[in-house]
């Protein structure tokens, strides 16, 4: 038995997340969303567990405020000490209020870089790599359900009678 990728065409979210809901109820495996954009509340349905990617946003945070305490505390009060506003500069402790705006904008920095190149490593979108969605238009209006048929135990044209049973635009078939 070959291998087939069925692919089920929607217009709208709110219609996909209910299809799939509809779907799952049956218990048909849905083994991928592509959407332009995030669907809340879709995560559960098609059975995808939470991922601790949050910890490394909270981890790449961390190393920017590390960072930047032991820049701010080089430059200024090892390396060059200055009398700014008569301020004293001989510990980290008396000068720590005016160490928090850079410390913090340092700490979101090195958070959001480390979390876009996160991203990039995790989901293969490097440039120069093949793109994974099956369809150009899923970066702009369409939102795309794809189920692989050896997943399921039911044949493909149960599959495809259930996906119809829904508000579907199209739907697809390609051999893996």
């Amino acid at each position: 038995m070959s291998s087939k990728k069925i692919y089920a065409i929607y217009d709208d979210d709110y219609v996909l997340l209910e299809s799939a809901k509809h779907l799952v109820a049956k218990g048909i495996y849905i083994r991928d969303v592509f959407s332009p954009f995030p669907i809340h509340g879709l995560d559960p349905v098609i059975g995808l567990k939470r991922t601790r990617i949050a910890m490394a946003a909270f981890i790449y945070g961390m190393i920017g405020v590390s960072l930047a305490l032991s820049g701010l505390y080089f430059f200024m009060i090892q390396d060059w000490p200055l009398n700014i506003g008569g301020k004293p500069n001989f510990s980290i402790l008396t000068n720590l209020p005016s160490f928090i705006p850079v410390t913090f904008e340092f700490g979101v920095l090195c958070a959001a870089h480390g979390m876009s190149i996160t991203y990039l490593l995790r989901n293969w979108t490097l440039p120069g790599f093949k793109a994974r969605n099956p369809y150009l238009r899923t970066t702009d209006d369409w939102f795309v359900m794809e189920i692989h048929t050896h997943d399921n135990d039911v044949s493909e044209e149960e599959i495809k009678a259930l996906i119809n049973e829904t508000c579907v635009l199209k739907v697809d078939v390609k051999n893996s």
